[in-house]
């Protein structure tokens, strides 16, 4: 029990460099570019950044992950620092050169030919945080997550001022006649901005790494980059297809919709899934924490016993945060325009999507520890055959609420196979029968307050809270949940 407090207080420390941030960019960021830019504009953000994610998860290709299985372990810390920090900032400044040489075929492909200063930026952005990986994943791994929370901070607030700069106050100076900001602001360069401030915030937050990433004698050794990319290649691939799952919904809307109400429908898509993925806060912190923490377990007696608990007490925290997002929806509907809101709908759809993707992370433990990643690539694959089917297949059907339910449909898929094949490799005792009846019970809560709804909201707030109540009452008196986390350590 001591190991899942222990846990819960690093995934709160790494929920400052993971939640503040993110809750900085829904609380003020996303109610602002969706009362700031029309729909198509934001269907440009949208799936710039859908781009921007496979793109990370390329240039990235696996080294953190792995860079936590070799440091002290397999090699020497620094020899494992040293050669994964080169290795990616080579990879980095190669893509900027290729993106460099061929801009108008790549903006081309993409379909921002009109604007290739998008891709300039976008390729900026994305060599910067692949290079800052490694040096992230350094913090992380020696136990400094307030730094690692306070770099992660520093950066959304450079991107938040820079966008509000940019967006809001510049074109105010410029309407009271001021005519010194035309030299450093441009108004028909409006949606370029974001990306603009996304490059600053990626570039000081760079320069704030520089003592980590010259703190240590960089060691490259050939001969050890060989056996971490043995050992990272089928990360990479089942991280491109994790992303694939994510984000690929973004990509094919425009495509199989087609023209401007492609992107218009992308926008409008993207400022619901965003709500949605306020559930994918929680998944992140809890993964940065989880992944060392499962590492470090991974040698003694009663990890499968920790794992499993682990599980479960994840699920139940998980459908807390669930009910929290979908119980009070005029809450929630403030972090987007009117001109949005109607993309709520499928707010309880994502957030049910992630919290399987995070059960899905808990199991993924069994072929990382026993140096079986390519099942994990494998099992990822086939969510992306179910991400792309639901979406060829339905999306032209029902729209975006098609895709949203792809999600559903995807990560439910990984974690039934991954159970299955984990089973034979490397079987964990998870308690499924209550993980499934907490779901369960969770579902039929919202759908309650669904049915209960009514045209007084105070009366809504509080039927919802009586419901919110009810499933802590039940995961204190089945589980003592509560008591658990409040409960000093022996």
């Amino acid at each position: 029990m001591n190991d899942i407090r222990k846990l819960a207080g690093q995934t709160v420390i790494y929920g400052f460099g993971t939640v503040v941030p993110r809750f900085l960019n829904y609380a003020l960021l996303t109610p602002f570019y969706t009362r700031i830019l029309g729909l198509e504009q934001y269907g440009v953000v949208t799936e710039l950044y859908a781009w921007m994610v496979l793109a990370l998860v390329i240039l990235t290709y696996g080294m953190e992950t792995t860079y936590f299985r070799f440091a002290g372990k397999k090699a020497p810390a620094g020899e494992v620092y040293g050669t994964a920090m080169i290795s990616l900032f080579t990879t980095s400044a190669f893509f900027l050169l290729a993106i460099s040489l061929f801009l108008a075929p790549v903006s081309g492909f993409l379909g921002y030919e009109q604007h290739p200063e998008y891709i300039r930026l976008f390729a900026w952005i994305v060599a910067i945080d692949a290079f800052s990986a490694i040096p992230f994943a350094w913090l992380r791994n020696n136990n400094r997550p307030m730094l690692f929370s306070a770099l992660k901070i520093i950066n959304v607030l450079v991107t938040i001022v820079m966008a509000f700069f940019f967006l809001w106050y510049a074109p105010s100076l410029a309407e009271k006649g001021s005519s010194w900001i035309y030299k450093i602001w441009n108004p028909d360069f409006q949606v370029g901005y974001v990306f603009v401030a996304n490059l600053a915030g990626s570039a000081i937050t760079l320069i704030c790494l520089l003592p980590f990433i010259f703190r240590l004698k960089p060691v490259f050794d050939r001969k050890l980059l060989v056996r971490m990319l043995s050992y990272s290649w089928p990360l990479l691939i089942g991280g491109m297809a994790g992303s694939l799952n994510e984000v690929l919904d973004k990509i094919l809307l425009r495509r199989l919709i087609g023209g401007a109400e492609g992107l218009a429908t992308v926008g409008l898509y993207g400022a619901g899934y965003k709500v949605g993925v306020l559930m994918s806060l929680f998944i992140q912190m809890y993964r940065f924490a989880a992944e060392p923490f499962f590492f470090e377990k991974a040698g003694s007696k009663d990890a499968k016993e920790t794992y499993a608990v682990t599980m479960k007490y994840f699920v139940i925290t998980a459908l807390i945060l669930f009910l929290g997002i979908n119980l009070y929806p005029e809450a929630i509907q403030v972090l987007i325009g009117e001109d949005f809101r109607e993309s709520l709908i499928v707010v309880p759809i994502i957030s049910m999507g992630y919290l399987l993707l995070g059960i899905f992370i808990n199991q993924s433990i069994w072929y990382k520890v026993d140096d079986k990643t390519i099942y994990g690539a494998w099992i990822t694959l086939v969510g992306v055959a179910v991400t792309v089917a639901v979406n060829v297949i339905f999306v032209p059907v029902f729209g975006y609420i098609a895709a949203a339910w792809a999600h559903v449909a995807c990560y439910l898929s990984m974690v039934i196979v991954s159970y299955f094949v984990g089973l034979r490799f490397y079987p964990i005792k998870y308690e499924t029968g209550k993980i499934v009846l907490y779901i369960a019970l969770a579902v039929a809560l919202l759908f309650i307050s669904l049915l209960l709804e009514g045209e007084n909201k105070f009366l809504n707030a509080a039927l919802d809270t009586i419901l919110l109540l009810i499933f802590f009452a039940v995961t204190e008196i089945r589980d003592k949940f509560f008591t658990l986390l409040f409960k000093k350590g022996q």
